[in-house]
């Protein structure tokens, strides 16, 4: 299942399946990378939406989905809102807004409506959760990979998340958010060997 997914650095992750492109929060990306069918941008702070980014994998025909602060800053692309709790069916494959927010700091607060994001496939679902904390709606989701941050300060640290996903008890949990900005591979590591429930993957970012 991971072979889809490809760990981009901090929270930008390419997920190649059936033939498509969908990124979520990309950033820092080179230029060779393919154009996009589908671009999902969790909130609106610069390592999560940069419309430099996002312009270099863009098309016409690319759908793009995000809050409505996030949208306003992209000019490309066919836009679409969501909020937490909604669902959008492109198809290929549905996407619902899952709250992301802050419990115990003021970084992302609930009222914002900033979501994280389970990817649906046909035969393979993807839950990628933004920057958030262990919130009380996580213990509803269902799906194959959890991927989350681990890095502390703006969102979960590692215990946090092992705690997350030991309640959401997917198949295989990936570590993301630590290496850029704030965290460590120590955090990835601290994460994997606290988490009882799923199949840890750490993995290397492709620039």
């Amino acid at each position: 299942m991971v072979e889809n997914i490809k760990w981009l650095g901090h929270a930008s992750i390419l997920i190649e399946k059936d033939g498509k492109n969908t990124y979520v929060d990309p950033w820092k990306l080179k230029s060779d990378k393919p154009r996009a069918d589908l671009i999902l941008i969790t909130h609106s702070h610069y390592d999560h939406c940069s419309p430099q980014d996002i312009n270099k994998i863009v098309t016409d025909r690319t759908t793009v989905v995000g809050t409505t602060d996030s949208l306003e800053k992209i000019d490309r692309g066919i836009k679409k809102t969501i909020l937490p709790g909604t669902e959008i069916d492109l198809g290929w494959v549905k996407i619902k807004g899952v709250p992301a927010y802050n419990i115990n700091k003021q970084f992302h607060p609930e009222s914002n409506n900033w979501v994280g994001y389970v990817i649906m496939f046909r035969d393979l679902s993807i839950y990628v959760a933004g920057d958030t904390d262990f919130v009380p709606e996580m213990k509803n989701i269902k799906a194959n990979i959890v991927i989350l941050p681990v890095g502390g300060t703006y969102t979960m640290n590692a215990e946090e998340a092992a705690n997350a996903v030991n309640t959401i008890s997917p198949e295989i949990a990936v570590p993301i958010h630590f290496g850029d900005i704030v965290g460590s591979g120590a955090d990835a590591e601290k994460f994997k060997a606290l988490v009882k429930s799923a199949t840890v993957k750490i993995f290397t970012p492709e620039k």
